[in-house]
């Protein structure tokens, strides 16, 4: 049999194995025994596989392993490369960590020309290696690295195909106020017209001059990330940030306190476009209710995690301003009340098909909430209200009872819950395709066996594995339903 089958139809069975999910033991053996049966199918097993994650150790051996590997790997389109914590007195004697970077992205330069996809985490990594990175990755269309300081941004250029840009920014000013002082700074180069749709920008400072020519050059801009930043370059200044807003259509601001007020402001008067916006740990309460009110977008989904900056001022806002919103995440959101969310509830009532509600003590606090709003969002196809550890059965049933549209539940970590609630699940959702009931430890066994036999559309069920009883898992099977662990 093994001679009957040719190469190119062994790689392409092996190119269609799924990939195992983490908790399965068994498929992953599956899927590694390939490489088991013979030198030929071990070579066949290498050369068909297109994806690759290795975590690495900073240290010489590394380089060497490194090389012998990929060179057995010669179609990769996506590699994402971390690194392992070591001691860095052992390894700083060897060779600096920038250095053992660059060396990394020389050897995916060598052996890995037909990349579209890069994650190299591995640490910061210097303007040659990417300009050599660029030369020999053509096809690179996403590009995921780290940066130390000073910033400059024009080996960006030669990557043409470059569509989605994460720079992760580490390192302190000392050096890089040094530039700016006498006048080397990015800022003075000319701007570029970079195709980059998606960017994400963590750890960014106002003192970044050279983050400026990356706004400027950005005009196809359509998604924008910001974690853990104190500015956006520019010494402060938004003068060069509004140049890439005009196309934005997608917005999130994660841990970004001493700037988030300023950027919604300018999203507000400069980007007509936007239809995502997620604001996470660190909102400002009089920034963000002045950008719900003069935002001119027609907004389609809101997620707010926000412990003490959003009120019932802004839910009010939202259901005057954004009709058009058909999904609004809430998490973690203190000092909103019940009154407020039925208000909001009313306002949306025509339109919204996907609301959360995560770790949100009104959901607990205040009975018939969910009732009421059940009974206003009778088109939901998706409800998230994990992390609610005192919701109780009474509540959660009052409102499945209306929402007879839902596609996807997510319940994890409800430890009220009991097994009342999944007979109302399977009774009242008929349509439901996906649910996790991770964590519900009133939740048995016999409760999820009598959910998988009566559940008519589920195709995918997370659940601990020690509740997926024998015949649980030989129905799921029968129906094609994915049980996840």
């Amino acid at each position: 049999m093994d001679n009957m089958l040719c190469d190119e139809l062994l790689q392409e069975i092996f190119a269609r194995i799924p990939k195992p999910p983490q908790s399965s033991s068994s498929s992953s053996a599956s899927a590694t025994s390939i490489s088991l049966v013979s030198k030929r199918w071990l070579h066949l097993y290498r050369t068909s596989k297109t994806s690759l994650s290795l975590r690495l150790n900073l240290d010489d051996s590394t380089i060497t392993s490194l090389t012998s590997l990929l060179s057995h790997y010669p179609f990769l389109s996506s590699l994402s490369l971390f690194l392992i914590s070591s001691d860095p007195t052992v390894t700083t004697a060897r060779t600096t960590a920038t250095t053992f970077n660059d060396r990394l992205l020389y050897i995916v330069s060598s052996f890995c020309s037909r990349l579209e996809h890069l994650r190299s985490l591995a640490g910061p990594v210097s303007q040659s290696s990417l300009f050599a990175l660029s030369n020999s990755c053509t096809r690179l269309n996403s590009l995921t690295i780290s940066l130390s300081r000073p910033l400059y941004f024009n080996w960006v250029v030669p990557f043409n195909c470059l569509k989605g840009l994460s720079i992760y920014v580490s390192g302190c000013y000392g050096v890089y106020d040094c530039f700016k002082e006498y006048g080397f700074c990015s800022n003075e180069e000319p701007d570029a017209e970079l195709g980059i749709e998606s960017l994400l920008l963590s750890g960014v400072g106002g003192e970044d001059y050279g983050v400026g020519w990356l706004w400027r050059s950005c005009k196809k801009l359509k998604k924008l990330q910001l974690k853990n930043c104190e500015g956006i370059g520019d010494g402060g200044s938004f003068l060069s940030f509004i140049k890439c807003l005009k196309g934005l259509q997608e917005v999130e601001i994660r841990a970004c306190r001493s700037i988030v007020t300023g950027v919604l402001l300018k999203l507000a008067e400069n980007c007509n476009s936007l239809i995502s916006l997620l604001v996470y740990d660190g909102g400002n309460a009089e920034g963000l209710h002045n950008f719900i009110s003069n935002c001119r977008c027609d907004l389609q989904k809101l997620d707010f995690r926000l412990p003490l900056d959003l009120r019932n001022d802004h839910l009010s806002a939202i259901g005057l301003n954004f009709k058009g919103l058909s999904t609004l995440r809430l998490q973690s959101c203190c000092l909103v009340s019940g009154e407020g969310l039925k208000v909001l509830g009313i306002a949306l009532s025509s339109g919204l098909e996907e609301l959360a509600l995560i770790n949100c003590d009104v959901v607990e606090r205040e009975s018939g909430l969910l009732a009421t709003l059940g009974q206003h969002m009778k088109r939901l196809r998706k409800l998230d209200l994990s992390f609610n550890e005192f919701l109780v059965d009474k509540e959660l049933i009052s409102m499945l009872v209306s929402c007879n549209c839902l596609i996807e539940l997510n319940l994890r970590r409800c430890i009220g819950l009991t097994t009342a609630s999944m007979v109302s699940i399977f009774k009242n959702c008929r349509e439901l395709q996906s649910v996790d009931i991770m964590q519900c430890y009133g939740i048995g066994a016999e409760a999820v066996e009598l959910f998988v036999l009566n559940s008519q559309q589920l195709r995918r069920l997370q659940v601990e594995e020690n509740k997926i009883s024998h015949v649980a898992r030989s129905w799921a099977s029968h129906k094609f339903i994915q049980v996840v662990s």
